[in-house]
């Protein structure tokens, strides 16, 4: 199995859980992520065909300055009801935009992003609903670091492979408000279910270079392009995800990093951004370290081309990580040579 490039979870304060079913008539699920405080969130969508919620909350003009989850799930716009799992499960920890003077009275505000893998599993109105979210993020974990067919990405596919979900981390050297120099973290979870490829077919290798996968054999590259060459036609589509740090941003700035995270999806996919897709990445950024007011922007630049590196990564990693659908195969298991 492919190596660990690192988790969402390496950003402290932040938990991951999944949940999914996986059987004869099921193949989808949810993914969660949860801040053990409020954090600054922000959002940036790109694709042509996006099912999501809350993301207008997420506007640096609007009300709602902080947020505690982000719902990622299948299920296309079925799938939107997991979020009021979520929510649900929010509510009862007295966790929300508070509205009133008693603990219970809150509003948890949930943004979600859908991907569609509707039939996948052979029964076209099985998807998620709002135990699938509840279920989730009782299921998050600051130790999670599992990638491939779970959660959100059990019945991802991309660019006729099977999809799933990817992670990656970094750490990039940037002044504090007392000007020392201090690690800060910038990690992505991306849940592929792409249109486009991330193989290139002529070298049966992904378009972004990763550290575990190797040229394939020849009989490897054919079998795979062979493969490619019988896909009777696209389905529909989207990679949705999260970028996340531990540095401390106004909304503005966290959507920004969201913005370039798409830099990263064009790296990896091929085509990305098309009209089948709805790809939708959301940022979080939990205000552990102050970045220094004189180096902000660069900061702030530099913040942004790690997030790029690490989405194209974690993009890569979750097809890498992907297991078989029985009418689909992974990457893997038409390259096995191409694991190092």
């Amino acid at each position: 199995m492919a190596s660990d490039l690192g988790s969402l979870t390496d950003v402290a304060g932040l938990r991951v859980g999944h949940y999914e079913r996986s059987n004869r008539s099921w193949r989808t699920g949810t993914t969660v992520v949860l801040a053990d405080q409020p954090v600054t969130a922000g959002v940036d969508i790109r694709g042509g065909g996006p099912g999501t919620r809350e993301t207008d909350a997420l506007s640096p003009m609007n009300l709602v300055e902080k947020i505690d989850a982000v719902c990622l799930t299948g299920g296309s716009a079925f799938g939107l009801r997991s979020a009021d799992g979520v929510v649900d499960e929010l509510a009862d920890r007295g966790r929300g935009f508070r509205v009133g003077p008693e603990d219970h009275h809150v509003v948890p505000v949930v943004p979600a992003a859908v991907i569609f893998d509707l039939g996948r599993g052979g029964h076209f109105r099985h998807h998620p609903d709002p135990d699938f979210g509840r279920r989730a993020i009782k299921k998050a974990s600051r130790t999670e670091r599992r990638r491939g067919s779970i959660g959100a990405g059990t019945g991802a596919i991309a660019g006729g492979l099977a999809g799933g979900v990817g992670m990656a981390s970094a750490t990039i050297q940037l002044a504090d408000q007392h000007g020392e120099l201090v690690a800060v973290t910038v990690a992505a979870l991306c849940v592929v279910n792409a249109r486009g490829s991330l193989i290139n077919p002529a070298t049966g290798r992904p378009w972004e270079p990763h550290p575990a996968i190797k040229t394939p054999t020849s009989k490897d590259r054919n079998t795979l392009a062979e493969h490619l060459n019988n896909i009777a036609a696209p389905s529909l589509n989207t990679t949705i995800g999260v970028i996340a740090t531990d540095a401390r941003l106004d909304r503005a700035e966290v959507t920004r990093l969201a913005m370039n995270t798409h830099d990263g999806l064009s790296r990896s996919i091929r085509p990305v951004h098309t009209l089948a897709d709805g790809d939708t990445m959301f940022s979080m950024a939990t205000g552990a370290i102050s970045l220094n007011v004189d180096e902000r922007a660069v900061a702030l630049s530099n913040l942004c081309a790690v997030a790029a590196d690490v989405t194209a990564l974690a993009c890569v990693d979750a097809v890498i990580h992907a297991t078989p659908m029985p009418n689909v195969p992974s990457y893997t298991s038409l390259c096995p040579s191409a694991l190092k």
